[in-house]
């Protein structure tokens, strides 16, 4: 099982970071706003993890919030491989103002990679 996170799984392309947030279909699992666009150009499913300056106002509180969020990613994307389904861009946006443990941070991802699964 390839439990890697490379630079090739992360959404970085501002074109189609712009594409995402234009055309993407979104649902909501507290703390976090998943956007989601099939996109079946791309080789893997990328991801974009987003945490708000306004929200957590403290550069090095923002940056704990987004190492849970991709460790957590890293470990449960296994989750997005069984199905036959085209790739996808992914947005995952944390809109607490408070910071979370990392095991309720991996139990809401797995739920969110749950429901994109099930979504279309």
């Amino acid at each position: 099982m390839d439990v890697k996170f490379p630079k090739r799984e992360r959404l970085h392309s501002r074109k189609l970071i712009k594409e995402l947030f234009d055309k993407g279909s979104s649902f909501f699992i507290y703390p976090f706003k998943v956007i989601c666009l099939p996109y079946p150009a791309i080789e893997t499913n990328q991801v974009l993890i987003s945490v708000s300056k306004k929200k957590i106002k403290k550069a090095v509180h923002r940056n704990l919030m987004k190492r849970r969020i991709k460790e957590a990613y890293r470990l449960n994307k296994w989750l997005l491989k069984p199905s036959e389904r085209p790739k996808q861009l992914i947005a995952l946006v944390y809109v607490s103002s408070d910071l979370m443990a990392y095991d309720e941070v991996q139990r809401k991802i797995s739920k969110c990679l749950k429901k994109i699964i099930q979504t279309k």
